[in-house]
């Protein structure tokens, strides 16, 4: 039982890292799904007006 307060530490320190890079995870995929729609809109935009001008 010496070892009691090593190992709920461990486990602590484990479980906060998993579950930081189950956040992070999440907020860079979200992170680069809004940055691929924005330069879709962009894109589309873009192909508009070049359409719009010839």
């Amino acid at each position: 039982m010496e070892y009691q307060e090593y190992i709920i530490a461990a486990y602590a320190v484990f479980a906060i890292v998993l579950g930081w890079d189950f956040v992070a995870g999440r907020l860079q995929v979200r992170r680069e799904l809004r940055l691929a729609r924005a330069r879709a809109a962009r894109s589309a935009a873009r192909s508009q007006t070049s359409e719009l001008s010839r």
